[in-house]
């Protein structure tokens, strides 16, 4: 048997200004963006530059119970980790696009690694993994 996890549904407020930060910020590609008339909303899905696994699918909430969890899926707790090739590369691209990082990067013995928050406040880990 063979599975793996294709997606994430990250809850966004807005698709455009989603698709904007992670796309000009992150760098990740806009790998998808489909209006699906029957259930107005759009299919949209980012991935991480050079990335062949999960993607993110980026889901505007469309009800009121959905808006409270934009930005804090996970209670405060790191929800997604952005694993790279070049730690400080990515950090310091970061740190000029203006993201936040809300705990600054640590060097432990399974690698480099800080916390950002994206542009509603979920908290993600950027971290480089020793080989």
């Amino acid at each position: 048997m063979k599975q793996s996890i294709a997606h994430v549904a990250l809850v966004v407020r807005d698709y455009d200004e989603a698709i904007e930060f992670y796309t000009q910020k992150l760098h990740f590609q806009l790998v998808e963006d489909t209006y699906q008339p029957e259930q107005d909303k759009r299919w949209v899905v980012v991935a991480p530059p050079g990335s062949s696994g999960c993607t993110l699918l980026l889901a505007r909430a469309s009800k009121p119970e959905q808006a409270p969890f934009v930005g804090n899926q996970t209670g405060g707790r790191v929800f997604l980790f952005l694993a790279t090739d070049d730690f400080w590369r990515d950090y310091h691209d970061m740190v000029a696009q203006d993201i936040k990082f809300i705990r600054q990067p640590k060097v432990e013995s399974y690698g480099t690694v800080a916390v950002f928050e994206d542009l509603y406040g979920n908290l993600w880990d950027l971290i480089q993994i020793n080989e």
